[in-house]
């Protein structure tokens, strides 16, 4: 297939290598010149434990991009996706799609420029870092999907098309008529990782420590509420089960998804969130807004009080202004906010 990936740093950056290294047509697009001039100096090389090697497709800036595309892979963060939205649409075709290959609901935003029929879902839990221009970690497996965002609840031959040539990049990538049922429980796990990120801990073992977990069961919990109050079923994926985090739930179980979080985070060399990475290594503005202050907004829509989430965007704020420092201290704050 031919692909523009517009956004290539770890998400995009590694589907794009994959799918180049298989012989698929691809154009990479970001923002970040010293990014896009490594790449067409020396190629985009992809690391870690599971491939290593270099590819050398095209990559260019937005300003310099011309032609158009019938598969535009979409994975910018997710604040940034109404302006990359606006600028790629001259190059979509008219029956062409957008695919978010990002974190969070972004699917919204994209149908509000691109419309409904032209918005493809996407759920990517693959763990990827961007080290340095030209050069992406790639450090453990996750499950991908991929899905129809509006009116059609069932596979179509263009989501089957994607799919099969992303399964050159993982092989048990799967297409699914639910796509909001993975998305919305990837808020509800992204939570906990944005609690994490409070701190200097890893993934692993940040939702490993037993004294924080009723915490990160609450957090779930909210956002999945909202989920349900949305009408949507949200489906299990690497360890987190959305039925383990419901009040109904049996005891225990919720505890039992945190243990298979932590050991399919063990299995990374990807230690730590993207959104660790933003606060402690890039210092800059992380996804919160887009990711959970959407959720919070959702949520007073559909009449769920949501103040786990509320304080989870408050406390990153702090963070990214300078105001609190990354620790324990700072998730002991948030779990002040359940008594």
């Amino acid at each position: 297939m031919k692909f523009l990936v517009w956004g290539a740093g770890a998400i995009g950056g590694t589907l794009g290598a994959f799918l180049a290294r298989a012989g698929h047509d691809v154009t990479l697009v970001d923002t970040v010149a010293e990014h896009v001039a490594a790449v067409n100096r020396s190629g985009l090389t992809i690391s870690g434990p599971i491939a290593a090697f270099t590819v050398r497709p095209t990559a260019q800036p937005p300003n310099r991009l011309t032609g158009s595309w019938d598969t535009i892979i979409l994975a910018t963060k997710a604040h940034h996706t109404e302006t990359a939205v606006r600028a790629l649409l001259p190059h979509l075709t008219p029956a062409g799609c957008v695919v978010s290959a990002q974190n969070g609901l972004n699917e919204l935003a994209i149908a509000a420029v691109v419309g409904e029929a032209r918005t493809v879902g996407a759920f990517v839990n693959f763990g990827a870092d961007y080290l340095e221009p030209g050069a992406i970690l790639y450090g453990g497996r996750g499950t991908v999907m991929v899905g129809e965002a509006f009116g059609k609840e069932r596979v179509t031959p263009r989501v089957l098309a994607i799919r099969d040539a992303w399964r050159d990049f993982e092989t048990l990538a799967a297409a699914t008529a639910n796509i909001w049922g993975y998305l919305w429980a990837k808020e509800a796990y992204g939570a906990m990782l944005f609690a994490t990120a409070l701190t200097n801990e890893s993934i692993a073992d940040g939702l490993a420590r037993r004294e924080y977990r009723p915490l990160y069961i609450a957090l779930a919990r909210e956002i999945l509420a909202v989920t349900l109050a949305r009408g949507v079923h949200p489906e299990a994926f690497d360890g987190f089960d959305p039925a383990a985090y419901l009040p109904a739930a049996p005891a225990g179980a919720a505890e039992q998804s945190l243990d298979q979080l932590v050991a399919h985070n063990r299995k990374s060399a990807k230690t730590h969130s993207g959104i660790w990475r933003d606060l402690a290594v890039r210092k800059r503005p992380t996804e919160v807004d887009a990711q959970l202050g959407i959720v919070a907004a959702l949520g007073a829509e559909s009449g769920v009080p949501t103040p786990l989430t509320a304080a989870v965007v408050q406390l990153i704020h702090e963070i990214e202004r300078g105001q609190r420092p990354q620790g324990l201290e700072a998730l002991d704050a948030l779990a002040g906010v359940m008594t």
